[in-house]
């Protein structure tokens, strides 16, 4: 990690972001995530700048609060993304998506499931592709979780992490909980969250 990290600028301690393995990328890497790189250990797995993604889920949580919890959707169809996803829910009130996207919910109002949404947050946009499309159709905001293998079109904010560990998503969606809560006064201390960190990191 970059010596440059000072931890009065974090969302989170240091610690917690390394222990999930937020930064932890893949081995292949896209050009349009090279600039988030920090670096390539020698097993090949690429390394996120940490201070690029604590700035990106600090600007995330920022674009999240703008909204009320009924003009957001979440979508992830990664399975270690589905329990913490669905205590983002229960702790905001924002509806998420968990599984398979069902077709047109943001496009064809003739659907009994249609969903109006100002701006949609994906867990990962290539199996989030037919969210991010519809999204787009609709011209509506994409915030994405981007890992060094994913492509970054039609995303309006890229989120640089590891977006397939369980525990790298849990703790991205407790902290986006709790900054969304603050930014909304139902939250005074974290302390008062009905789900710890640990609940949202659990295996």
């Amino acid at each position: 990690m970059s010596e440059e990290v000072k931890e009065s600028e974090l969302l989170m301690p240091l610690d917690e972001y390394l222990k999930v393995g937020l930064h932890i990328g893949t081995k292949f890497r896209t050009k349009a995530m090279s600039k988030f790189i920090y670096k390539v250990r020698q097993d090949s797995l690429a390394v996120l700048n940490i201070q690029s993604v604590n700035e990106k889920l600090r600007l995330a949580s920022k674009l999240l609060s703008f909204y009320e919890p009924d003009e957001i959707l979440i979508v992830c169809r990664r399975e270690n993304g589905w329990i913490p996803a669905k205590l983002f829910s229960e702790l905001t009130g924002i509806k998420s998506i968990t599984k398979r996207y069902p077709p047109g919910i943001l496009t064809n109002k003739n659907l009994e499931n249609f969903r109006e949404a100002k701006l949609i947050f994906v867990v990962d946009p290539l199996p989030d592709k037919n969210a991010v499309d519809d999204a787009l159709k609709v011209g509506i905001v994409v915030i994405g979780l981007c890992d060094t293998n994913n492509e970054v079109n039609n995303l309006d904010l890229v989120v640089p992490c590891n977006n397939k560990g369980r525990k790298s998503l849990g703790l991205i969606f407790w902290l986006l909980a709790r900054e969304y809560l603050k930014s909304k006064n139902k939250l005074q201390s974290e302390k008062d969250m009905a789900y710890n960190l640990d609940v949202f990191c659990a295996d």
